[in-house]
């Protein structure tokens, strides 16, 4: 099944929201199973970006015209060589909702608990809001 996920963080400096085509191999019925697929997705991806070798890396212009738009230019390589636990990932997604910490929006309704039924439909749109945490003192 073909969605598109647009994840946006609110307290960023730059408000870019990049709509990201994702093919789940499952259909998810509810939304605990729609953050778990997603999860896959994202840990597959992420072990393919890991796994890809470059032997010079480069950017062309429009790539780091891109790339300053959003505040950060670099070459995307992945630094961290540690084989990420897939188990621990989708565990760790599902308690960082149950505590509020994002939002996730089907066709611009929010979907607030993790077991009522959802129903997808090819090329739907789903939104995550990422919440950040402030810090300071209330004077």
């Amino acid at each position: 099944m073909k969605l598109y996920v647009t994840v946006k963080s609110l307290g960023k400096r730059k408000n870019v929201l990049t709509k990201l085509e994702i093919e789940l191999l499952v259909i998810p019925t509810t939304l605990r199973e729609l953050i778990t697929e997603v999860v896959k997705w994202n840990v597959h991806q992420f072990t393919e970006k890991q796994q890809s070798t470059t032997l010079i890396p480069f950017l062309t212009g429009m790539e780091i015209e891109e790339r300053k738009e959003n505040g950060k230019v670099a070459f995307g390589s992945v630094y961290n060589d540690q084989i990420p636990d897939l188990k621990q990932a989708i565990e760790t997604a599902v308690v960082a909702f149950e505590d509020g910490l994002y939002k996730v929006f089907i066709r611009e309704e929010e979907n607030s608990d993790l077991e009522s039924p959802i129903k997808l439909n090819e090329g739907d749109e789903v939104v995550f809001i990422r919440f950040t945490m402030l810090a300071g003192s209330i004077w």
